[in-house]
């Protein structure tokens, strides 16, 4: 059953990220962020109420408190980049930068947490994952920016999808960790606590006009459909992560990117050369041979 957990949690964060594309349009994406962050914390604490798992709250011990907190500052960090490379670069060259992540949970997840299994099979996929995300976001060497183009938007977008990467590999492992004997549902409400508190902490420290600053009712539509999207998404992640390997439910997770690009393609006229569709499907091959 995890396994169909995890292509669900796959289907909502392939749709996550077209709608938080265009979201972010014309609003700031630190704003963004926390308001879809608080879409995603009602739906969480809705979902605890629902299963009746408040009650575990009491029972919790320090230590899995301690790690479900540094799981969600290591998720709000990764949200924050994640919005600011959407809003700064290409959906379909952000988001192979931020699957990059399952290169790195598996890597942790095979010294941290000893899932050492498969790796005739495992070590291979990271490779080709790589190559493909190479292909990916290489560009031709005759595009280039044009003189008038601001510097962060150069090349900004490709730090932030990294560290978006970077820090969902931290979340998965965190994550794996805290939701040991812990509800997945009420995991993921305690989690997305922190992210909120991370997310308008920042929005206040850094942007105290942009928090003021009316948002167009169209990015906010897509910015709450963002957030229930990410929601779905979550719950279907880490009730898979808690009753699977995290090594196995993070890559098929990441297979949201076939959902991605589709959908980037179709709504927002983002097309794959060539080389961009030989990269996916060396990172859908990567992917899927690491499951075997």
């Amino acid at each position: 059953m995890w396994i169909a957990f995890a292509f669900a949690s796959a289907l909502f964060a392939g749709l996550t990220a077209i709608l938080a594309k265009v979201g972010v349009r014309h609003t700031d994406s630190n704003l963004a962020t926390a308001i879809r962050t608080t879409v995603v914390l009602a739906a969480a604490w809705l979902m605890v109420l629902l299963v009746g798992s408040a009650s575990q709250l009491g029972t919790l011990s320090g230590s899995t408190i301690g790690f479900l907190v540094a799981s969600g500052l290591a998720t709000g960090g990764s949200w924050l980049c994640y919005f600011k490379a959407l809003q700064l670069g290409d959906l379909n060259k952000v988001a192979p930068i931020d699957r990059l992540s399952i290169v790195l949970t598996v890597v942790l997840a095979m010294i941290f947490l000893g899932e050492a299994d498969h790796l005739a099979t495992r070590l291979p996929g990271i490779a080709v994952i790589g190559a493909g995300t190479w292909l990916m976001v290489r560009r031709p060497a005759t595009e280039v920016d044009p003189p008038s183009t601001p510097l962060p938007a150069r090349g900004g977008w490709f730090l932030y999808a990294l560290g978006s990467a970077v820090f969902a590999s931290l979340t998965a492992l965190l994550g794996k960790v805290g939701i040991s004997g812990v509800e997945s549902n009420l995991g993921t409400a305690i989690r997305t606590s922190v992210v909120l508190v991370l997310a308008w902490g920042i929005v206040i420290v850094t942007g105290r006009k942009t928090a003021r600053a009316p948002i167009p009712g169209r990015d906010f539509t897509f910015i709450l459909l963002s957030g229930l999207a990410t929601g779905a998404s979550w719950l279907c992640y880490f009730k898979a992560l808690q009753d699977g390997p995290a090594s196995v439910v993070v890559p098929i997770d990441k297979l949201s990117i076939v959902v991605t690009v589709l959908l980037a393609g179709w709504l927002l006229g983002e097309r794959l050369s060539r080389r961009g569709w030989a990269g996916l499907a060396l990172i859908v091959a990567g992917t899927l041979l690491m499951l075997v």
